[in-house]
């Protein structure tokens, strides 16, 4: 009798055990994307009057064309990150009869980045929707040098060291039949 108690405790417990190893600490969960990435650098590119193939060229294919609101595209991303709470995000842009972009509503606005907004800086910058696209330059950050023996050191002289080769260019095929 004081084995088969013995018996079914330790079973049980084993069974707890390994029940609760289903969700122990260290156990790898993926995270989950859907959606097309959408950025702030690509919502800045964005120009009214830009005809449809140019917004397909920064933005990629939309997510979603409604049938009902064929002048209406939609950009949807969401990401679930390694079992937490799911985050998602919304662009919609809006085309004329023209087929030239109108419009563009959602969690993304042109002219501000997502830390300008989160630290409530301006950028000191204003969208003028009719100037044409240009790319912005990047600011200049002075560069630290590296410390001398450090594999910064030696990537940098590998990089500078480096030189251009010949690339063979092949012979042409012959198409007069000999």
């Amino acid at each position: 009798m004081q084995n088969l108690k013995q018996t079914l405790t330790g079973l049980s417990l084993m069974g707890l055990a390994m029940l609760a190893g289903c969700s122990l600490p260290g156990v790898y969960k993926i995270d989950i994307q859907q959606g097309n990435v959408v950025t702030q650098d690509m919502i800045d590119q964005l120009r009214p009057g830009m005809t449809r193939q140019q917004v397909r060229f920064i933005m990629g294919s939309p997510l979603i064309q409604d049938t009902f609101h064929p002048n209406r595209w939609d950009y949807l991303y969401s990401l679930q990150a390694a079992g937490g709470q799911r985050k998602q995000e919304r662009v919609s842009l809006v085309f004329n009869g023209d087929n030239q972009l109108s419009g563009l509503a959602g969690d993304f606005m042109p002219g501000t980045s997502r830390e300008q907004q989160i630290m409530g800086t301006d950028s000191g910058t204003t969208v003028d929707p009719t100037a044409p696209a240009q790319p912005s330059a990047p600011a200049a950050v002075p560069e630290t040098p590296a410390v001398p023996g450090s594999t910064e050191d030696n990537i940098q002289k590998e990089i500078d060291s480096a030189r251009p080769a010949a690339v063979p260019t092949p012979d042409r095929i012959r198409t007069d039949g000999q």
